[in-house]
C-alpha cells in the first residue's frame, strides 16, 4: 500500500503591518493642538503644507482677519519673524507671523510647540547615529526635507554629544527603590581597550532593567565593590534576598560578598565553568567531557548532579588533575540553583550569563561603527545610549511564572525571617 505525502505549503509571509488608517480633514480640525502637533510633525514633507495654515489659525485667534479692527481680538498683526520648526527629526525654517497686544508680543502657542520641541530631533538624531549613520554621511542619509538646516557633521555631532550626555546622566541617576529585583546578572564586556561590567536586574513579573554599568580594566573587587555599594545607594533593595549570576571571576566573587554580604546567593555561569574545566584536556578530548559535564550539570536535583559531578571528578583525578581541581573550585555555586530546588523550572534562564551575552553583541552592534575612541566620557556615553535603546526590546526571562517561587526558596536559603525583611535594610 502507497503512502500519500501531503505536502502543505507554507503561507507566504505578508509584510503589511495592518489596515491603512486615512485622516479626513474633518477629523484633523477637531484635534486639539497637541494631537495636530503630532501628527504634522510625522509627515514631514506633508507637513510643511499645514504648518503655515496650523500658524494662521492660531494667527486668526489672537488678531483676526487681516485688516480687522475692534477689542474682541487679544492683538493685533505684527509682522514676522524667521523661524524654524522641527519635523522627522530635522529643523526647517519658516517665517513666523507676530501678534502685538497691550501689553507686548503675544507668542503663537502652535509655533512653540514646534519650534520647543528639539529634544525630539535630538533623540532621531540620536538614534540614527546609533544605528550606523555617521556625522560625516547624516545629511545624505537622513530623510530628505528640503530646506532643512542644521544637518552638518559638525552640528549632527554637537547635537549627538548633547543628547547621549543627557541619557547618561538620566541613566546614572536612576531611582531604583521602585525596583522589585529576585535576581541579577553581572558580567564585563570588552569595550575598546576597556572592559565595561554591568549589571542587569530581573524583576519578579520577569522584566529585564539594567542597573548601571562601570569602567575597568579587570573584574577586579576594588572597582567592583563601590560599583555595587553604589546601586544599593540608589536604592537597591535586598532585603528579601537576592540571586546573583556571576560568570566565575574571583574579583567578582569578592565584591558581590563585600557589598551584599550575606543578602544574596551567588549562582556560577555553569558555561563559562564547563569551558574553564575542558581548558585544561587536549582538544580532541574535550567535546567528550563538554558532554558528559552538561548531563552532569543537567540533573534536576542537588543530590543527583552531585553524584554525577564527584564521579567525573574521580575520573579527573586520574586523567588531569588541574581538571579535576578547576571542577571542585566553585563548586557550591555551581550547584546554587539545584540547592535552591528550582533548577528544573529556571535552569534555562539563570544557569548562564547568557542574558548579558545577548546584551553584548547588541552593544557591540551599535557601537561597532566607531573608528576612534577618544576619552572616558565618550565610551560612557556611547554604553549608556545603547543600553537605553536595547532595553525596551529585551523580552521577559524564560520560566518568569516561577520567580515567586525563586525568591521563596532565597528566603529559605538565607534564612529570611519576616521582621528581618520588614524591618532591616541593607545600607
Amino acid at each position: 500500500m502507497s503512502v500519500l505525502h501531503v505536502v502543505k505549503k507554507r503561507k507566504r509571509k505578508s509584510r503589511v503591518l495592518g489596515k491603512v488608517e486615512i485622516a479626513r480633514r474633518e477629523e484633523f480640525e477637531d484635534l486639539d493642538l497637541n494631537a495636530k502637533v503630532e501628527f504634522i510633525r510625522n509627515l514631514a514633507q506633508v507637513g510643511m503644507l499645514h504648518v503655515q495654515e496650523l500658524l494662521n489659525e492660531n494667527l486668526l485667534a489672537l488678531a483676526g482677519p487681516r485688516y480687522s479692527r475692534g477689542d474682541q481680538w487679544a492683538g493685533s498683526r505684527y509682522g514676522s519673524n524667521p523661524g524654524t520648526v522641527v519635523l522627522a527629526g530635522q529643523r526647517l525654517p519658516i517665517k513666523v507671523p507676530r501678534v502685538r497686544g497691550p501689553e507686548g508680543e503675544i507668542p503663537l502657542e502652535a509655533y512653540q510647540a514646534l519650534h520647543e520641541r528639539g529634544t525630539q530631533a535630538d533623540e532621531t538624531l540620536l538614534k540614527r547615529v546609533l544605528y550606523g549613520v555617521s556625522c560625516r554621511n547624516y545629511e545624505a542619509a537622513a530623510e530628505a526635507v528640503p530646506g532643512a538646516i542644521g544637518l552638518s557633521s559638525s552640528t549632527v555631532s554637537r547635537r549627538f554629544v548633547a543628547a547621549s550626555a543627557a541619557q547618561l546622566r538620566s541613566f546614572q541617576e536612576r531611582d531604583l527603590s521602585g525596583e522589585d529585583l529576585v535576581a541579577m546578572f553581572l558580567d564585563g564586556k570588552a569595550f575598546a581597550d576597556d572592559m565595561m561590567v554591568v549589571a542587569l536586574g530581573i524583576r519578579i513579573t520577569g522584566e529585564k532593567v539594567f542597573l548601571g554599568f562601570v569602567q575597568t580594566d579587570t573584574e577586579n573587587e576594588k572597582v567592583l565593590t563601590p560599583f555595587l555599594r553604589s546601586l544599593l545607594s540608589r536604592g537597591l533593595d535586598i532585603a528579601e534576598g537576592l540571586l546573583v549570576v556571576i560568570d566565575g571571576s574571583k574579583g567578582l566573587r569578592s565584591a558581590v560578598n563585600k557589598a551584599f554580604r550575606s543578602r544574596v546567593v551567588v549562582q556560577r555561569c555553569m558555561w563559562h565553568k564547563r569551558e574553564n574545566i575542558v581548558s585544561y584536556l587536549a582538544k580532541s578530548e574535550q567535546r567528550h567531557w563538554r558532554r558528559r559535564l552538561q548531563l552532569a550539570l543537567d540533573r534536576p536535583t542537588e543530590a543527583e548532579a552531585r553524584r554525577q559531578l564527584m564521579s567525573l571528578h574521580k575520573e579527573f583525578e586520574e586523567k588531569n588533575q588541574s581538571a579535576a581541581a578547576s571542577l571542585m573550585e566553585g563548586l557550591e555555586d555551581l550547584l546554587a540553583l539545584h540547592r535552591l530546588g528550582v533548577y528544573a523550572l529556571l535552569g534555562r534562564s539563570f544557569k548562564t550569563t547568557n542574558c548579558l551575552e545577548s546584551v553584548n553583541a547588541a552593544v557591540e552592534m551599535r557601537c561597532s561603527k566607531v573608528d576612534s575612541w577618544k576619552d572616558s566620557p565618550q565610551k560612557h556615553r556611547w554604553m549608556a545610549a545603547a543600553l537605553l535603546d536595547i532595553e525596551p526590546r529585551l523580552r521577559r526571562v524564560m520560566g518568569h511564572r516561577h520567580l515567586a517561587e525563586l525568591r521563596a526558596a532565597i528566603k529559605r536559603e538565607l534564612r529570611l525571617e519576616t521582621s528581618e525583611r520588614t524591618s532591616e535594610k541593607v545600607a
